[in-house]
């Protein structure tokens, strides 16, 4: 198995200013998956109810899923539901949370999962995170995790346990200032990576991505787009992306890491243009490649040479 993710499968109730969704499939293991799938063969490793419907179970499978470790149990799947504010969609109400199967998921790694040479650990509760991690056979050759302001503020010990033990820590910009008390993102960063890892990807929305890999640092801008319908699940596709970019070209050099953070945001801006993991499911290869070649168009630019650059005439 080439990546591994372990996280939530939900469902989900969302309202944005393009309208609404209930039950809509969800979980930051499902996006990720679906992301990464148009990449490389990838295995998740979670917990569902009763009511989780055979059409998302043939969903991962159309996807070639590995749906091995996902845990069927008596009881409702894990649901969430929010709204996102007609003013900003990067600024969201959680209107209610059931943990339902969820509150009792312990992660069993199979002997194959347990040789996976990619793992993400998705934002799930830290100590779940560390036991996932102690059932490895041997180190994977790129650990990805993510976290959340609950854990941050709940499980600090825990949380910097696994911290010091992954590759590459995926938060956003408030989740980054928050676990590392400092404002200033590039001293957030650096305050992140003392802990262990190395690299930070701050996930920074509308504003795009900046990826810290040690002492380099790669920033890109989010696609720009005229219309966002449902925001759920953008982060979660973009490490989707990311992961699943590394691990299908066996590639963990700081370039790779670059290219992933690209491949990345076009994951997530795909994502956002429809509710739940609808156009990310139905995704093309020709779709992506475009949007990957406008991302080249977008954030490339010519440089000036030595006898026209205006700094060096004055």
């Amino acid at each position: 198995m080439s990546l591994l993710v372990i996280g939530s499968v939900a469902y989900d109730s969302v309202t944005t200013p393009a309208g609404s969704r209930g039950r809509a499939l969800g979980g930051s293991a499902t996006y990720f998956s679906i992301a990464a799938s148009h990449l490389t063969s990838v295995g998740i490793v979670g917990i569902v109810g009763e009511d989780f419907e055979q059409r998302h179970i043939d969903l991962f499978a159309s996807r070639g899923i590995d749906m091995s470790g996902l845990e069927h149990a008596a009881g409702k799947t894990f649901h969430w539901s929010g709204a996102y504010s007609p003013e900003d969609t990067n600024q969201r109400d959680t209107l209610d949370t059931q943990l339902n199967v969820f509150a009792d998921f312990e992660p069993t790694l199979s002997a194959v999962q347990r040789e996976s040479e990619y793992l993400f650990l998705a934002n799930i509760d830290p100590e779940l995170q560390l036991s996932v991690l102690k059932q490895m056979r041997s180190r994977p050759r790129l650990i990805g995790l993510d976290s959340m302001n609950f854990w941050i503020d709940g499980k600090r010990a825990e949380l910097d346990a696994v911290v010091s033990e992954v590759d590459i820590v995926f938060m956003d910009e408030g989740e980054a200032r928050i676990y590392s008390e400092e404002a200033n993102l590039v001293m957030a960063a650096r305050r992140i990576l003392e802990r262990g890892p190395r690299a930070v990807v701050l996930k920074r929305g509308e504003h795009g991505v900046t990826l810290f890999d040690g002492e380099s640092v790669f920033s890109a801008p989010a696609f720009p787009l005229d219309s966002v319908i449902d925001p759920t699940g953008a982060g979660d596709a973009f490490a989707g992306g990311f992961m699943g970019a590394v691990a299908a070209t066996e590639d963990t050099s700081n370039s790779s890491l670059r290219r992933a953070a690209i491949t990345g945001s076009a994951m997530g801006s795909f994502t956002v243009q429809a509710f739940s993991a609808d156009k990310l499911a139905n995704l093309t290869n020709s779709e992506f490649a475009a949007r990957f070649e406008k991302f080249i168009e977008i954030t490339g630019f010519e440089p000036f040479d030595n006898s026209t650059a205006p700094w060096r005439n004055s």
